[in-house]
């Protein structure tokens, strides 16, 4: 990690769950560290839960990563306060508690795929502009799901299943793009099962189920980003110890 001291990582997503582990992490391993999300209060909050040194190196922006007017809006002042992005995190991702074929839920299945799928490749575009305007050899990481490598077979999981295999598409299609443009820029997907956060609260039966930390998952990322310039991490899949998908 000593490489990115001082480098600026971008986590969306970080006011709770994973993106807020991640985040606190990369602020204690010395990055600046700035925290997307829509209630900035909280991010805020996680200061208090941080050594002086890594709580002045986190930053809270409010950003609605559904919104492409946001995102470019954010993007745009990251750069001119600090300067560009090293490593991106694209954390953010919502679930919809509903059946696929149920009508009236057009709403929600529009809401999934503008966070989850358009939403991380805006930002990926912006980091990606960035990186190459400084000729960084960044990351971009992707929190992905096992729900991106097969359907599991737990209801009401609707649209999200599709939200995950995209992004699972979406990181090998980065890397072919990267690697044609001749660019040392890394990407790499993560791809958790159940994780006890927020987003998966309104689902039935999920309190039953064997669940890993957020703090699990912000070390995988930790080791990704870590790697020397050789290394490729493509995909890192973590389970509980019992899960059954």
């Amino acid at each position: 990690m000593e490489r990115w001291v001082g480098k600026v990582a971008v986590v969306t997503g970080s006011s709770s769950g994973i993106g807020a582990a991640i985040a606190k992490d990369l602020a204690k391993a010395g990055m600046i560290t700035v925290g997307l999300a829509r209630r900035v209060e909280r991010i805020e909050a996680l200061k208090k839960e941080l050594p002086a040194d890594a709580a002045a190196r986190l930053h809270p922006i409010k950003c609605d990563v559904s919104s492409e007017a946001d995102i470019d809006a954010t993007f745009k002042q990251i750069e001119e306060k600090f300067g560009g992005v090293d490593v991106l995190v694209n954390n953010a991702g919502i679930v919809r508690s509903n059946n696929l074929l149920d009508q009236g839920n057009a709403a929600d299945l529009r809401a999934v795929l503008d966070t989850n799928v358009t939403g991380l490749v805006l930002c990926s575009q912006w980091a990606y502009k960035s990186m190459m305007a400084r000729s960084v050899d960044g990351h971009i990481v992707h929190i992905n799901s096992i729900a991106g490598h097969g359907v599991p077979n737990f209801p009401k999981l609707s649209i999200y299943p599709a939200s995950k295999h995209a992004v699972t598409a979406i990181t090998e299609t980065m890397r072919q793009e990267l690697r044609a443009a001749g660019t040392k820029i890394k990407v790499t997907s993560i791809s958790p099962g159940a994780v006890k956060t927020e987003i998966l609260e309104p689902l039935e039966g999920i309190a039953e189920m064997p669940m890993l930390q957020s703090e699990d998952i912000s070390q995988a990322v930790l080791y990704a980003i870590g790697t020397p310039p050789r290394v490729q991490v493509h995909e890192i899949m973590i389970k509980p110890v019992g899960e059954q998908f």
